[in-house]
């Protein structure tokens, strides 16, 4: 049995309301502290969680029952107390308190309808831009230029385009940086190839047009020819020590690849340019200078001939303190010296307050100890948040790591081309007489949609099958369908020759699909906070996949054009149209375009 409390309240400013609601809730805590009813050192670990069932209310809180111990009452009393406790406003038409203690929130009609109308009247659709912005740098993407681009690029790039273009949309200052491999030892043999094909005559641009090609014959004559190989040491040795004429070859063999990743990031939708790369050579002066630092700091420690960082947080199964090695036997360093040089740049020059690596989840050892050895070196400010958004890999239907037919690594250029001529089929199928340019633009855009959607709508710390036949698909959850979704609100204002900003009049909610419509919309500015907190574009998807089935629903059951009364038809009318913006708004932010018409 339930029992039934009355009570409202309201925000006072618009943000989500069920950040509001565990805001109260807390100080609902600290005033059962006051009454000594609780123990004054106690932090409860609780939830505010929205509803599956709309029986049983909008929102839903666990409290009670995580205070009925320290408190060593019964979870239903305490609920009671809490009730009574809460301020009376008007965003809440009732609380009920249900079972052995859950408290449900029931949201206002009218307050929801208000909060519709605002969102409509706002650009921003009700997302407030913070009020204490950071300066966010973002480490995405980060390629191996002696390569071309592969399947296993494509998480950390569209993962982390995705959070930035989030972060900077609620108001950060959002810092890209990638991180390219463009220093070590494999450009040796790479300049060596480029050096004979030169004496040659031959064009040094048509041999680079295909980079796999070109690193794989660099590969097989350092392996092959012992001349060869000792020409690529020295040039190494070359380049590393400033050599004008290796410096040169060098320059000219990133230019080309550079242009290769410009052009796939240009073709993905991805917000990075030339001005976000910084790669490993930019740091190569200052490495002597973060052994030295490393060294005054007292943390450095030879080992075998290396020079290493040894922390007690960090053993073996053995228990034995697992190494940060930052300088070879040799005198040669590597990417955690890199590393260490790169976070005091971003700390220093970038004035960076957060700095984020979208970097496979493998590397998360590397990672903790990075950023523990750089706050104990000073390298960190105190206060700079540091944070390994590790993801999963892409696998294949045979469990293993995504390979293309013939077992190779899946080139990212081939596979976009893929998507984009089955997208184009898919599309020609369904509309045979369209126009052949327009086929080829739906089919671009779809294609894209559905490999990066394919992707953002899985947790990224999980491994996720990669799927031609379910990516591309206008059924179920897929890019393919919520352009489709998109298109088929945007019709309805096309079709009917409405202009959206003539729409006018009270936000109605006499149904409850209506209600539950309404319910989903206003909840987009509490879905990008927790995207920007978490680096977590799935739950942006799962918040636009909702929406949509939502307004299938809405759409299904509740006339639009054909309402009974004008003044519903307005509101309906109003409800597509928020519909339409937070789906064109939020795919955007996943960096993938919208369609008027499919």
């Amino acid at each position: 049995m339930m029992r039934c409390i009355s009570v409202s309240f309201i925000p006072q400013e618009i943000y989500p309301v069920k950040t509001y609601v565990s805001e109260q809730l807390h100080k609902v805590i600290e005033t059962l502290k006051q009454q000594q009813f609780l123990p004054e050192e106690l932090s409860p670990q609780f939830t505010v969680e929205r509803t599956r069932d709309k029986s049983h209310g909008d929102l839903a809180t666990n409290l009670a029952l995580t205070l009925a111990k320290p408190a060593r009452s019964n979870p239903r009393q305490i609920a009671e107390k809490i009730v009574a406790l809460l301020p009376g406003e008007s965003a809440i038409k009732r609380v009920e308190i249900a079972g052995p203690g859950f408290i449900n929130f029931f949201l206002d009609e009218s307050w929801l309808a208000q909060q519709v109308k605002n969102a409509l009247a706002d650009p921003r659709m009700g997302v407030v831009r913070i009020q204490q912005p950071q300066t966010v740098v973002i480490d995405y993407s980060s390629p191996n230029l002696a390569k071309e681009m592969h399947v296993g690029h494509l998480r950390s790039t569209i993962i982390g385009d995705a959070t930035a273009r989030t972060l900077e949309f609620l108001g950060h200052r959002v810092i890209r940086q990638n991180h390219v491999g463009d220093w070590g030892t494999q450009f040796g043999m790479l300049l060596a190839l480029m050096e004979e094909r030169r004496q040659q005559g031959r064009e040094i641009s048509m041999e680079l047009a295909d980079l796999e090609s070109f690193y794989r014959e660099a590969k097989q004559r350092f392996d092959a020819s012992p001349e060869f190989a000792v020409r690529a040491r020295q040039l190494v040795v070359a380049l590393q020590s400033g050599d004008e004429t290796c410096l040169a070859l060098w320059r000219e063999f990133l230019a080309v690849s550079l242009s290769h990743c410009q052009k796939l990031y240009d073709r993905l939708g991805v917000s990075l340019g030339p001005d976000a790369v910084c790669g490993e050579s930019a740091y190569n002066d200052d490495l002597p200078r973060v052994i030295s630092d490393l060294d005054k700091a007292g943390l450095l420690t030879e080992d075998q001939g290396a020079r290493c960082v040894f922390l007690e947080e960090f053993k073996g199964q053995d228990g034995t303190p697992l190494p940060m090695i930052v300088q070879k036997k040799d005198g040669g360093y590597l990417y955690a010296t890199t590393d260490l040089a790169a976070l005091r740049y971003r700390q220093n020059q970038l004035k960076a307050e957060r700095i984020l690596y979208f970097v496979d989840v493998r590397q998360s050892l590397h990672f903790q100890q990075l950023f523990a050895v750089a706050r104990k070196a000073g390298f960190l400010a105190a206060d700079t948040q540091t944070e390994h958004m590790g993801f999963g890999t892409v696998m294949g239907d045979d469990g293993k790591p995504f390979k293309t037919r013939t077992g190779g690594v899946a080139k990212l250029a081939e596979l976009i081309d893929e998507a984009e001529t089955r997208a184009r089929a898919l599309v020609a199928g369904k509309n045979p007489q369209m126009d052949t340019a327009e086929l080829d633009e739906i089919g671009r855009v779809v294609g894209i949609a559905s490999i990066k959607y394919a992707d953002l709508s899985k947790n990224r710390s999980s491994d996720y099958l990669f799927s031609f036949d379910h990516m591309i698909s206008f059924e179920g959850d897929t890019g393919p369908y919520m352009l489709y979704a998109y298109t088929r609100v945007a019709s309805i204002f096309r079709k009917a020759g409405l202009d959206e900003k003539s729409i006018t009049g009270e936000i109605l909610l006499n149904e409850e699909i209506e209600r539950e419509l309404a319910s989903s919309l206003i909840r987009f500015s509490e879905i990008l906070t927790r995207v920007a907190e978490r680096g977590t574009p799935h739950l942006l998807c799962g918040y636009l996949y909702e929406l949509a089935a939502s307004f299938s629903s809405f759409y299904k059951n509740c006339p639009v054009l054909g309402a009974e009364s004008e003044p519903l038809r307005n509101s309906r009318l109003q409800l597509c149209q928020l519909t339409a913006r937070i789906l064109r708004q939020g795919l955007s932010l996943l960096g993938i375009g919208t369609l008027e018409r499919m």
